[in-house]
């Protein structure tokens, strides 16, 4: 049995629609939104998104409202991770519902759709908290990061 590559999970037309769904979310919320997959982490999945978090200069983002959708290939190890201007205003359990779907649609092969729907509820929740400002702008890349880049 092949193991399956993080740059291989999607291919390039899967990730053109990952980056157009977190430009789309990220249009109704001044929040900043990634998409980070690796092949295989040793750590603890929360402990390594958040490595990743700050390796992306997630936590540079003017109001501290990035999110990351962290998704270790092998290991089928997921995480949603947050900046601290988000963390001070939302319960602890607020991400759980995007895990939930994360991990339906990934039980189920749907590799494409768990990410572009995890992308889009993300952006749903954010606008509550963070509607789009004016001012707005992109803050952080839309394209998918892979490995520690």
């Amino acid at each position: 049995m092949s193991v399956l590559a993080a740059e291989d999970f999607l291919s390039k037309e899967e990730r053109q629609q990952v980056s157009a769904a977190i430009g789309a979310a990220e249009y109704r919320t001044s929040g900043e939104i990634r998409v980070h997959l690796e092949d295989h982490i040793e750590d603890e999945v929360m402990d390594h998104a958040a490595f990743i978090f700050e390796e992306l200069g997630m936590h540079r983002t003017r109001d501290r409202n990035g999110v990351l959708i962290y998704l270790s290939v092998v290991d089928r190890k997921i995480a949603v991770i947050s900046d601290a201007g988000i963390n001070e205003r939302v319960p602890d359990d607020f991400w759980n519902d995007v895990l939930a779907l994360l991990k339906s649609h990934l039980a189920a092969g749907r590799r494409v759709e768990a990410l572009t729907e995890a992308v889009q509820m993300v952006g749903e929740k954010l606008r509550d908290f963070f509607p789009l400002k004016r001012d707005d702008t992109d803050e952080l890349s839309n394209e998918i990061s892979f490995g520690g880049r």
